[in-house]
């Protein structure tokens, strides 16, 4: 069995870091300003998959006090990796592999920059998820996790890990690592800045024919850059699946709305000007999505 680590213990490190400790992996969890209140009152996980609650987790207020990790869990919101240099080191062990389970293009790069010859995967989460009040973690819908290897020479580790999901009720397999980055991305880029820079959910801009055929514009620039960049297996078809699938899901706010609301800065750097650059400088421009990056930047500015 492998110790697990969780930094981030939200709306999604919360959530898978909870379903394999209740499926017997060891976990250990870093929170912030709920560590007293889960500590004292245990971590609650609602969702549409079954709920249950952790009465005893283990969870620590600085990860100092936590031991080396097999693997590590990286939940946080990429505008806080910056802290990445203090927090993880005390995880680490020569063989640890890192899991970043987070939003955007470029994310590993600049986390193998802070630490050479890390091991590193991309976790592509696929699910509607919020942390309501503390220590509460909702899971609306979906809770797939999928994983590409960026730099772990070990793929029986990362396939471990995929196991151990997988024994936790969670639908995970492993995925190549660029295409899978890329294909996140055509979801996330229109709908996330999109449901900001108009102030709505998923369902609305799906209704009206011109934002509807906008999402639709904005989807095919990514699936440009991406094959621009030799992602082989996406084509014009892949935006028609995830507006079908959209369309099925109930009213939603993505990640970058819901920061949004609540006065947090906005994730703009790896979801939109990281692979808008990296198209730009392999020759494909992204002019839609462009203009929504600088409105994106407007609404994020803190003297607005």
């Amino acid at each position: 069995m492998m110790k697990y680590g969780v930094i981030g213990t939200g709306a999604i490190g919360g959530y898978y870091g909870a379903r394999l400790a209740q499926s017997g992996q060891e976990v250990h969890f870093l929170l912030h300003q709920d560590y007293e209140y889960v500590k004292n009152y245990g971590l609650q996980v609602d969702s549409c998959d079954g709920s249950f609650h952790l009465d005893k987790p283990h969870v620590y207020d600085a990860t100092e006090k936590m031991p080396p990790c097999d693997v590590v869990l990286v939940g946080l919101k990429t505008t806080n990796n910056h802290l990445l240099g203090r927090l993880l080191p005390p995880l680490l062990k020569q063989d640890t592999l890192v899991v970043l389970i987070q939003n955007g293009i470029g994310v590993e790069a600049d986390v193998e920059t802070m630490f050479p010859g890390l091991w590193l995967a991309a976790g592509l989460a696929f699910i509607c998820s919020a942390k309501t009040q503390p220590g509460r973690v909702s899971n609306q819908r979906h809770g797939q996790i999928n994983l590409g290897n960026y730099s772990c020479p070990r793929e029986e580790l990362v396939q471990q890990v995929c196991d151990d999901f997988c024994l936790a009720g969670v639908k995970a397999r492993q995925v190549e690592y660029q295409e899978a980055r890329w294909k996140k991305a055509v979801w996330n880029m229109p709908f996330n800045g999109m449901t900001v820079a108009l102030n709505t959910q998923t369902d609305l801009l799906l209704k009206c024919d011109a934002t509807r055929q906008l999402i639709r514009e904005q989807m095919l620039e990514v699936i440009g850059a991406a094959r621009h960049l030799g992602v082989q297996r996406i084509d014009d078809t892949f935006a028609d699946k995830l507006i079908s699938i959209t369309e099925a899901m109930k009213p939603y706010s993505p990640s970058m709305k819901q920061d949004f609301d609540f006065h947090r800065p906005m994730e703009i750097g790896y979801l939109y000007s990281r692979p808008i650059e990296i198209a730009h400088q392999a020759g494909f421009e992204m002019p839609r999505l462009s203009m929504l990056e600088a409105e994106l930047k407007f609404l994020n500015a803190p003297n607005r």
